[in-house]
C-alpha cells in the first residue's frame, strides 16, 4: 500500500478515502489519530491490523458537533452530565463514555454496551469529519504500545504502507491523549488523565472517582472500558526506569548509573546536573509543557540505537502531571526504583 500524504487543503480527498472504507492519520489537538468511519466494522477493523492492536481494546468515536450524537444514533441517552462537560470542554480533550446504541459495530466497543465519544478541537479533524459525513473511530496513529504521535512524521514512521494517507496538521498542541471519563457508572470515574484535569471535572460535576487502574496496573481478569487502561503503552524500544525520590537523590542516581547507552528523561533544572545524555519534558512545575514534549521525547529515544536504559524522574500526580504520570509508569511497566530505599 503507498500512503499518500496530504496537506490542510486536500481534507476532501481524506474524507474521500474514509468515505470508501480507508483508513487515514488525522490530526487532533491531543495526538495524531488513526480515523475510520465508526459506524463501518470492516473500515475499523482495518485500524487494528494496521496497529496491531488487541481487538478487546476499544476505540473513541470522533464528532464534529455536539448534535452529532443524536444524528448519528450513537448513544441511548445524554445524561445531564454529559451537557454539563460538553458545555465546559467541547470541543477538547475530553472523551465521554455513554451507553451505546445497536448502530455502534462491535469493533468500536471492543463488546462493550457502552461507547466513548469525543469532539476535536483541532479545526483540521473537524473539518475531515465533517467532509466524510460520518463520526470517526480513531485511536493514536502508531504501533500498538509505541509512543504516540504528536507529527504527521511520526505517523509515517509507525504506519507508512500499512494505512492510505495521512493529513499533515503540524504538531499537536497539548501532546498527550484525551482524559476518558465514563458518565455510565453511578459516579462519574475517570479511567485515563488528560488535558482535562480531575480538579476541572470535579468543578464541573462535584464528585468524581479516579480509576484504581490511572495509578496502577490493571488487575487481571478486569475488563478495559476505555483506551490506555490495559496493555503496557506508550514504551520506547529503550528499557524505561522511573525513580522516585528527592531532586539530589535523582541526580546522584543518574550520575551513579552514567554510561553511553544510558539518557536521562529530566527536567530543565536538571540538565547542568547530569552526566548523561539527557531529554529535558520542561520545567518542573510546567505540567502542561511536560505532557506536549512526553511523546516526542520518547520517540527521539528510539532515534538513538545506542541508548538502552532510560531513567526518568517520577512525575507529580497534580493537575495535567497526572496524564504524564500515567503515561510513564505504562511506558516503564509500572517498574519504579525507590530511591529511599536504595
Amino acid at each position: 500500500m503507498n500512503t499518500q500524504v496530504l496537506d490542510k487543503t486536500q481534507v476532501n480527498t481524506a474524507a474521500e478515502i474514509l468515505k470508501k472504507g480507508g483508513v487515514v492519520g488525522i490530526p487532533t489537538e491531543t495526538v495524531y489519530g488513526l480515523a475510520a468511519d465508526a459506524l463501518n466494522g470492516e473500515a475499523v477493523a482495518k485500524i487494528f491490523r494496521a496497529k496491531g492492536r488487541p481487538m478487546d481494546n476499544p476505540l473513541i468515536v470522533h464528532i464534529a458537533d455536539f448534535g452529532d450524537i443524536e444524528r448519528f444514533r450513537l448513544v441511548k441517552e445524554i445524561p445531564e452530565s454529559a451537557k454539563k462537560l460538553a458545555k465546559a470542554f467541547w470541543p477538547g480533550p475530553l472523551t465521554m463514555i455513554m451507553k451505546r446504541t445497536e448502530v455502534i459495530p462491535r469493533e468500536v466497543s471492543a463488546g462493550l454496551d457502552t461507547v466513548a465519544v469525543r469532539f476535536p478541537a483541532h479545526p483540521l479533524a473537524q473539518e475531515i469529519i465533517r467532509a466524510a459525513d460520518t463520526p470517526l473511530a480513531a485511536p493514536s496513529a502508531n504501533l500498538s504500545g509505541s509512543p504516540s504521535p504528536t507529527t504527521a512524521r511520526h505517523v509515517l514512521n509507525d504506519m507508512d504502507g500499512k494505512i492510505d494517507a495521512v493529513l499533515d496538521g503540524g504538531m499537536s498542541e497539548v501532546g498527550v491523549e484525551s482524559t476518558v471519563i465514563t458518565l455510565a457508572a453511578d459516579v462519574p470515574r475517570v479511567l485515563r488523565p488528560g488535558g482535562v484535569t480531575v480538579e476541572q471535572l470535579r468543578e464541573v460535576l462535584g464528585e468524581v472517582e479516579v480509576d484504581d487502574a490511572v495509578l496502577h496496573q490493571l488487575k487481571e481478569g478486569v475488563t478495559a472500558a476505555s483506551p490506555g487502561m490495559k496493555y503496557k503503552h506508550y514504551a520506547p524500544k529503550a528499557n524505561v526506569l522511573l525513580l522516585k525520590g528527592s531532586d539530589e537523590q535523582y541526580i546522584s542516581y543518574v550520575n551513579a548509573h552514567a554510561g553511553d547507552d544510558v539518557c536521562a528523561l529530566c527536567c530543565d533544572e536538571d540538565l547542568l546536573l547530569l552526566r548523561v545524555k539527557t531529554l529535558s519534558l520542561g520545567r518542573r512545575t510546567d505540567y502542561l509543557t511536560q505532557a506536549h514534549h512526553l511523546f516526542d521525547c520518547l520517540r527521539r529515544i528510539d532515534e538513538n540505537p545506542t541508548v538502552h536504559t532510560v531513567y526518568s524522574r517520577l512525575p507529580s500526580t497534580e493537575g495535567v502531571g497526572l496524564a504524564v504520570y500515567n503515561r510513564l509508569i505504562r511506558a516503564a511497566g509500572f517498574e519504579v526504583i525507590d530511591l529511599e530505599a536504595v
